[in-house]
């Protein structure tokens, strides 16, 4: 199978330039994730997702249901070193795959504040280069300065409750090691500046460069095996399907087009009430189904599935351009048709789900009448009739009345 960047998309920020990841494997590299991102990226068609970094505070994080839609479209995704670690940690039952030792602390315990990966950072013009240093990262060197022996245990204690002190915009080396290197013996400051003139680990940097091995090892693995593992909730709340509609995109010969653009084209056309009146009644039907324990057999949903493609006469080799097109991907048309067998379900044994209620033929009747178009088959019926009957009449009448002068 044929290889494209899009298959593992990468949300990159501060913890690894985005230069070096597209060096270590074919990617394709967007900023960190804000809410509605992850949606928007599901688009792209990708395999797999490596949630790395993310925005937080001034601008809504990254939100847990667009994940779980990716998990639910069969998507891949993997989590580490800063709000991917967060994350993975959060929706490890759910699927998604944490990597590095960040991911490990949060799902153990080790710490539990969102503020231990925060860190302030350039913008995206100057490559999102950090600013300041992460807590983790100072429990991490603070670790290896004690496994080198440089640092006793409570003079690599000091070190992470001193950094902790210290708001995450504020907070870089000098400042902390401001606070600390008084106190040392001078034998501690001289084995100390020997060892980190050599260099200290990038703990988040690390993690990063896992999650993204990992991520491209996976997205090797075929198509078929890749899916979520734990059951597709078919029916996500409205609060979800809203904040999708409005984040979704259409994808048309390889350009994003937003689902709210979409829309307000649709809104427009004059048949757009009864569009949204089929939509409304199918999903009344199919919610009234669900509410009498009724549900589809799996032969009944790929039958709507299949009579969807038939309707649209799209080749099999198009079907997934034209769900892009659809701003649809394979799970979402599967609820649809779901919901489509539903409402047959129901229309098909509506005069035993209904006391009292009509049958097939008073069900066409009454809505002909509705729509005016019984009329119009009984004007068509009574043309017929007379174009017989002139035929007959005329005939009878020469026998009854025989011609004379």
């Amino acid at each position: 199978m044929k290889r494209r960047p899009e298959d593992l998309v990468v949300f990159l920020g501060p913890s690894l330039p985005a230069s070096e990841a597209r060096r270590l494997v074919p990617c394709h590299v967007l900023p960190p994730a804000r809410q509605g991102d992850v949606w928007r990226a599901l688009s792209l068609r990708p395999r797999v997702i490596a949630l790395v970094d993310g925005v937080f505070e001034a601008q809504p994080s990254v939100w847990h249901h667009e994940l779980l839609a990716a998990l639910e479209a069969g998507v891949a995704v993997f989590g580490g070193a800063s709000m991917g670690a967060l994350r993975a940690a959060e929706l490890a039952s759910h699927g998604m795959v944490g990597v590095g030792r960040i991911f490990e602390w949060y799902r153990d315990g080790v710490v539990e504040d969102d503020a231990e990966v925060a860190l302030l950072h350039a913008s995206e013009e100057h490559g999102y280069r950090p600013l300041t240093v992460p807590l983790v990262n100072v429990r991490h060197v603070a670790a290896k300065a004690r496994e080198a022996k440089v640092l006793s245990m409570s003079q690599a204690r000091a070190l992470v409750r001193a950094a902790a002190g210290i708001f995450y915009q504020e907070r870089t080396w000098k400042r902390v090691l401001a606070s600390v290197r008084p106190a040392w013996p001078a034998a501690t400051r001289g084995d100390w500046e020997g060892w980190w003139s050599r260099g200290v680990e990038d703990l988040k940097q690390l993690d990063a460069l896992a999650c993204l091995r990992a991520a491209a090892a996976f997205s090797g693995v075929p198509v078929r095996s890749v899916g979520p593992r734990h059951p597709v909730r078919l029916s996500p709340s409205s609060l979800v399907r809203r904040r999708r509609l409005v984040d979704g995109v259409s994808l048309v010969k390889g350009q994003a087009v937003p689902s709210t653009q979409v829309l307000a084209a649709l809104q427009r056309v004059p048949d757009s009430t009864e569009l949204a009146e089929a939509g409304l009644r199918r999903a009344l039907l199919a919610g009234w189904a669900r509410s009498l324990g009724l549900s589809p057999h799996e032969d009944e949903v790929r039958a709507a599935e299949a009579e969807w493609w038939r309707r649209h006469q799209v080749k099999p080799a198009d079907q997934e351009a034209f769900l892009a097109e659809c701003g649809l991907e394979a799970q979402g048309l599967r609820r649809l048709c779901e919901e489509r067998a539903l409402e047959r379900l129901v229309l098909t044994y509506s005069s035993r789900l209904l006391p009292d209620g009509p049958s097939w033929q008073e069900a066409l009747a009454s809505e002909a009448q509705l729509q005016g178009r019984w009329a119009q088959a009984a004007r068509e019926v009574g043309r017929t009739g007379r174009r017989s009957g002139e035929g007959r009449g005329a005939a009878a009448a020469q026998k009854r009345w025989p011609k004379s002068r």
